[in-house]
């Protein structure tokens, strides 16, 4: 068998490691976090969408505060 350092890197493995349960609570305290930095639940637009409209207003800043920003992170 190979060992799971071999196929993914750090954090990652970590994660694998993770009982289906933990991961799961993981997840559930992860979207709490970013929710909380001024992430959206909302879709990112469609630009190739045929009822994508350019010139519809935009979503307004996180808390109103123009220096704030949406926190993506990618992966998990």
């Amino acid at each position: 068998m190979v060992p799971l350092e071999q196929v993914v890197e750090g954090e990652w493995a970590e994660w694998y490691r993770m009982t289906p349960a933990a991961r799961w609570a993981e997840s559930q305290r992860l979207w709490a976090d970013y929710l909380a930095l001024g992430g959206s639940l909302d879709p990112e637009p469609d630009t190739q969408s045929p009822f994508y409209d350019a010139s519809a207003p935009g979503p307004l800043p996180a808390h109103g505060r123009p220096g704030v920003r949406v926190v993506r992170r990618g992966g998990v």
